[in-house]
C-alpha cells in the first residue's frame, strides 16, 4: 500500500452560483442540453409546496436587501441572515395548490424548535431551540387559480414576528394558525414593509399592549 497517497478531503464542499448555461457533459462532450433546462423542468410550478417555500425565502430575502449573489444554503439552522447578524426564519403557506381542490386550504405554520446542526462538524446542538432571531410568515394569499402568480409579490401577505413573542406563547409551540398572527402582530405587511418591520422585530419594540410593532404598508 502506497503510504505516500493522499486521502480525498471530506470537508464542506463550497458551492458557487451558476448562470444556467453550464452544460451537461460526458466527460467535456456536451449533451445538447443545460442547468437552465433542468430548473425550467424541476421547479416551474412555483404554487407546489417544496417550491413555493424557497421562493418565499428568495422574497424576503430580496425585500431584505439579500439574494443578490450567493447561494442559498440547504442546511443552515435558519434560512437568511442580516449584515448585522439578525438571522430570519422564512415559513409559507397558500390557499392554493397545484392540485384538485374542494376548497381553499387551511392556513397554518409550523413553528417547532429544533437542534441546529452545523454543516462545518456534522454536530447537532444538544437542546432543541428555535435558531432564528425573527420570523417572517410568508402568505401567498391569492384565491384564484386562474390569475395566481407566485411572481406578483401583490399576491403575497407577511407577518413579522420576534422569536421572543413564539417562545412565550401559551397555546401551541409547535405551530400558528393566521388569527394568531392577526393577534400578534395587528396584521400583515407588504412587500415593501418587511424590511421595516424585520428591523422592528429584531429590534423588540413593543407597543403599550406588548404586540410587536410592525409598519402596516400596502404592497
Amino acid at each position: 500500500m502506497d503510504q505516500d497517497r493522499t486521502e480525498p478531503t471530506l470537508d464542506r464542499l463550497v458551492v458557487e452560483r451558476k448562470t444556467g448555461r453550464e452544460r451537461f457533459h460526458a466527460n467535456g462532450s456536451h449533451l445538447g442540453f443545460d442547468l437552465l433546462s433542468f430548473w425550467q423542468w424541476s421547479t416551474s410550478d412555483l404554487v407546489s409546496n417544496a417550491t413555493r417555500g424557497r421562493l418565499a425565502e428568495y422574497i424576503v430575502a430580496r425585500a431584505l436587501g439579500l439574494g443578490g449573489e450567493g447561494v442559498r444554503d440547504e442546511w443552515a439552522a435558519y434560512d437568511l441572515e442580516l449584515a448585522d447578524g439578525t438571522r430570519v426564519e422564512v415559513k409559507s403557506a397558500a390557499y392554493l395548490q397545484s392540485w384538485f381542490q374542494s376548497g381553499y386550504s387551511r392556513i397554518m405554520f409550523l413553528t417547532p424548535k429544533t437542534r441546529g446542526w452545523d454543516p462545518q462538524t456534522n454536530v447537532f446542538e444538544s437542546e432543541p431551540r428555535r435558531q432564528a432571531d425573527v420570523y417572517v410568515f410568508a402568505l401567498l394569499a391569492h384565491r384564484d387559480k386562474a390569475t395566481v402568480d407566485p411572481l406578483n409579490v401583490t399576491q403575497w401577505q407577511f407577518y413579522v414576528v420576534p422569536t421572543a413573542a413564539l417562545d412565550t406563547r401559551t397555546r401551541s409551540q409547535h405551530s400558528i394558525t393566521l388569527p394568531s398572527l392577526h393577534a400578534l402582530t395587528g396584521g400583515p405587511v407588504g412587500y415593501g414593509g418587511l424590511r421595516d418591520a424585520v428591523r422592528a422585530a429584531a429590534a423588540g419594540r413593543h407597543d403599550d399592549r406588548g404586540q410587536s410593532v410592525t409598519p402596516s404598508m400596502e404592497p
